[in-house]
């Protein structure tokens, strides 16, 4: 019932990170019911599983396929290689092809490898269509500070957003720890935004509010992206590479940018 009343795009069922050792079997055998009672998704549903290298992985990945949620992410994606054996077991076991794939992207291997990684969002085989960073896990395993702005990764998420242009998948940023500090939040949201992230993984719900606003086009952002489009489709500028409008010069690069920003926003609804 709670997760029916979130206005969020995605829940993520963790049965990695939020689970002990020791309740790992139980809480993947609640997999089923969870999603028998919403039946009727009005979000995307997640299973995010175990490294299917350990102990669980393996035997959540089966389990979260028979539940044919919108996507499985997996943690700990180090090469192709981890996203192709997934993969392999999806369709040999006849899960349906929508059923996709995320990747979190923690590891310092991980972003050696992502543009190979990223690459696979090209081919819909694949099942890969989403990108989360582990900014947790990159701070620990890097042993770099983490600073209220995030200076010494800011590089390496830039670097997510680049992969994940080029393979043609989503791209979200990573959680913030303090729910507290909402001020604190919205910014890192704003941040993300700038740089490109489609949206942020969240750990409460007291954040939502404030990433649907940063992850929203503005109002104004939608005016303009709808005058470039009216203004390439007026007879004068048909097969022109580059119009001026309102004293700016304006390219079809522009005209692309504002169909991808309208197609959001309608996506959104608003």
């Amino acid at each position: 019932a709670k997760i029916a009343q979130l206005a969020c795009d995605a829940i993520i069922i963790d049965l990695e990170d939020a689970v002990a050792p020791a309740d790992k079997i139980a809480a993947r055998e609640k997999l089923a019911g969870i999603f028998a009672g919403h039946s009727e998704r009005r979000c995307e549903m997640i299973v995010r599983i175990n490294a299917i290298s350990g102990e669980w992985g393996a035997d959540d990945l089966l389990a979260a396929a028979s539940c044919e949620p919108d996507g499985i992410l997996l943690p700990k994606v180090d090469t192709p290689r981890d996203l192709l054996e997934a993969g392999d077991v999806l369709d040999d076991n006849f899960t349906p092809d929508s059923v996709k794939l995320w990747a979190m992207i923690e590891t310092p291997k991980a972003l050696l490898n992502i543009g190979a990684i990223a690459e696979l969002g090209r081919d819909p085989a694949s099942r890969l269509n989403c990108f989360v960073a582990g900014t947790n896990d990159l701070v620990k395993e890097t042993g770099i500070l983490a600073t209220p702005d995030r200076r010494y990764l800011v590089p390496w998420l830039m670097q997510m957003v680049l992969a994940a242009r080029a393979g043609g998948i989503d791209m979200l940023d990573g959680v913030s720890n303090d729910f507290r500090d909402l001020d604190a939040f919205a910014h890192e949201c704003a941040e993300a935004a700038a740089m490109g992230f489609d949206g942020k993984s969240l750990i409460h719900p007291a954040q939502i509010e404030a990433a649907n606003r940063a992850f929203v086009p503005s109002t104004e952002a939608v005016a303009e992206a709808r005058s470039v489009k009216e203004a390439f489709a007026l007879a004068e500028n048909a097969g022109k590479g580059v119009i001026a409008l309102n004293g700016r010069m304006v390219e079809r690069l522009h005209l692309a940018q504002a169909e991808k920003l309208l197609a959001k926003a309608a996506a959104i609804g608003s």
